[in-house]
């Protein structure tokens, strides 16, 4: 019978030698093995007290904009829904009342903004998707959280802070260190 491939050999049965049953001079190798690691440089990065450097182009949690005047720059115009092919953004517009000129940008805004992320694949088609500039992937990751509904975000969690009224807690959301 032909073999198919050339890789194919015999295996040789000879009985072992008495320090190949005594495992002495593997157990030596390994152990040197062990012990070149231990002078090596680690690659595990002791996260909260370091942190990781990551790529420009890092798309991480997403983020509601504001404008300078702090109001919100999102009109519930549903581009960014639809442009996610994981369908993780749900939103439902409402219409601006009399004096909440001060609030919203528009005479639109999302009154119910959510993005599920344990749909969203990060790819950056909403931030691409959005006419206003509104949402945007910062440069931090999501949390690690026990339960699902922990993954969902709705618009209270994705808002940047009010540039106008809580400066020190929109610098704390840039992840710039006040």
């Amino acid at each position: 019978m032909q073999a198919l491939t050339h890789k194919s050999f015999a295996v040789n049965r000879k009985p072992m030698t008495f320090w190949e049953r005594l495992y002495l001079i593997n157990i030596i190798k390994g152990m040197l093995i062990t012990f070149s690691h231990m002078f090596k440089k680690q690659p595990t990065v002791r996260y909260p007290e370091q942190k990781r450097e990551f790529s420009p182009v890092f798309r991480g949690l997403h983020v509601l904009n504001r404008d300078e005047q702090g109001r919100e720059n999102c009109t519930a115009c549903g581009l960014c829904a639809v442009a996610c092919p994981a369908e993780a953004i749900t939103m439902e517009a409402a219409e601006r009342q009399e004096g909440e000129e001060h609030l919203y940008k528009e005479e639109k805004y999302a009154a119910k903004y959510e993005i599920n992320m344990l749909r969203c694949i990060f790819c950056g088609l909403c931030e691409e998707a959005c006419p206003k500039d509104a949402i945007y992937l910062s440069e931090t990751f999501a949390p690690a959280n026990y339960t699902r509904k922990g993954f969902i975000y709705d618009k209270n969690d994705l808002l940047i802070p009010n540039t106008l009224t809580n400066a020190t807690a929109l610098a704390k959301a840039k992840g710039v260190e006040a």
